[in-house]
């Protein structure tokens, strides 16, 4: 029996907890494990390379990746613990700080031959591969949501949202991915 003067801990909840995974031979959308985001800052006297910050991700392709002029992104699919944290904004200095954003962000992965066509549905970035290569990232709209995508492979993109934002984008997604769901 519970005591009814304390309050439960609030328990955190996948911000697309009930979101099915789309699959079909042209395109896949999957909600991705809300591991970790952080944002890295570098200061402007101290230009800083993305290569120094490769080796503080977790080893995973494009964990880095470029979100404009002297910032990027730390993403992995495992939750960092404060120690864990600790030691990397310490890493980071004094060329660059990190802002830990993972309670935040949401990341959905989007792929197959039909990925491209089916983004085009609702951005105005050029993602071709040949203008869009694996390892570019860009911040764009997708419909009205601003998102930040990094092509993850040939025919493979990784989008991170605002939390607040997932459901929706996601749910634009689902019915960009629509005709291309018919197989």
């Amino acid at each position: 029996m519970s005591d009814p003067r304390i309050t439960p801990l609030l328990t955190p909840q996948p911000a697309l907890r009930g979101c099915t995974r789309l699959v079909s031979r042209a395109i896949r959308l999957e909600a991705l494990p809300e591991g970790h985001v952080i944002q890295v800052l570098g200061t402007p006297d101290a230009p800083l390379a993305m290569e120094r910050l490769s080796p503080l991700s977790d080893g995973m392709p494009q964990a880095v990746r470029a979100a404009g002029p002297g910032q990027w992104f730390i993403v992995g699919d495992r939750a960092k613990t404060h120690a864990e944290l600790a030691d990397l904004f310490a890493a980071l200095q004094p060329e660059a700080f990190g802002v830990d954003q993972s309670a935040g962000r949401v990341r959905i992965r989007a792929s197959g031959p039909m990925v491209e066509r089916m983004l085009a549905k609702g951005t105005a970035a050029d993602l071709a591969v040949s203008r869009f290569p694996v390892g570019d990232a860009t911040t764009t709209l997708i419909g009205h949501i601003a998102a930040h995508i990094t092509r993850v492979g040939d025919e493979a993109f990784e989008i991170m949202v605002l939390r607040g934002f997932a459901q929706s984008l996601w749910d634009d997604l689902a019915r960009m991915s629509a005709a291309f769901l018919e197989d």
